[in-house]
């Protein structure tokens, strides 16, 4: 073989080697990317939604109006709104009769609107909403709340609604009741369903009644609004009922079975209407 035909093998076999070279190089740079793609999960950086309690379902303006109306909403109530959306219940309140509140939501988006729609109506000074868990808000400050949840969310609120609110304060519901506490009204709007409970004093245990200069041991048993017992261990308690702070039941303590009204303050009962002749304190 000649010199000459020895380099033309040697020179083209260095362009060939020169060749694959480069197209791996060139290749590999492109693939790259390919991998960095495959390898990146938008899910990584995106935020969860948050879990609720119950679903986003506005509540229709007729069925607001009945609500607060139901409730007897007056310019100086405190409401909260648990579950609040887009504020429309706290935004009614504020601008028809000028009434404070506070909505509670656990959506971001839901809190972001109800501001827009606060703001759009003027009434951002009477009202505000907070992103938050609605059974780790305190209640003490209602003069009335008002829900749109489910059944079972409405059970699990029930013991804090009795431990915080104030006797005398409202509770408005829509569409669903709080099982065995009886309500104190309903009221049908088209085919939805709204109900009220007012928070009853608390009145269960021992008491001792004085009326007319004779004074009798009292022993209630409550339930809600509701209460049976004895007076003096023998003669029983009728029909007693708590409306707030008001009390009402029939009873004989020695004189003949009579009718008892009055209003609890504390650990002190004081007779109101016709026969106010009556009072008690709590047995200490």
């Amino acid at each position: 073989m000649s010199r000459q035909t020895i380099l033309r093998a040697i020179y083209g076999a260095g362009a060939a080697l020169l060749i694959i070279f480069a197209y791996r190089h060139f290749t590999s740079g492109r693939e790259q990317p390919k991998e960095v793609a495959r390898a990146f999960d938008p899910a990584s950086v995106a935020q969860a939604p948050p879990r609720l309690d119950a679903p986003n379902v506005g509540t229709d303006n007729e069925v607001v109006d009945a609500m607060l109306s139901l409730a007897r909403l007056r310019p100086d109530d405190y409401v909260i709104d648990l579950g609040s959306g887009d504020g429309r219940i706290l935004i009614a309140a504020a601008r028809s009769n000028g009434a404070h509140g506070l909505g509670v939501d656990i959506d971001p988006a839901q809190i972001a609107q109800a501001n827009r729609n606060a703001a759009a109506a003027g009434v951002t000074g009477l009202v505000s909403f907070r992103q938050q868990d609605l059974f780790q808000t305190p209640l003490q400050e209602a003069d009335i709340l008002t829900l749109y949840l489910t059944a079972e969310v409405n059970l699990r609120l029930r013991p804090r609604i009795l431990a915080q609110m104030r006797p005398g304060t409202r509770v408005v519901s829509h569409e669903f009741d709080m099982g065995d506490w009886h309500y104190d009204e309903r009221r049908r709007v088209g085919t939805a369903q709204i109900w009220l409970w007012v928070v009853p004093v608390q009145v269960n245990g021992s008491w001792t009644l004085t009326d007319n200069g004779r004074s009798v041991p009292l022993a209630l048993e409550q339930r809600y609004q509701r209460f049976t017992g004895n007076v003096d261990g023998e003669g029983r308690i009728e029909q007693g009922r708590l409306d707030g702070t008001a009390i009402r039941f029939i009873a004989n303590t020695g004189r003949g079975r009579r009718v008892y009204e009055g209003l609890v303050d504390g650990n002190q009962m004081t007779g109101t209407g016709t026969n106010a002749t009556w009072s008690a304190v709590r047995a200490r």
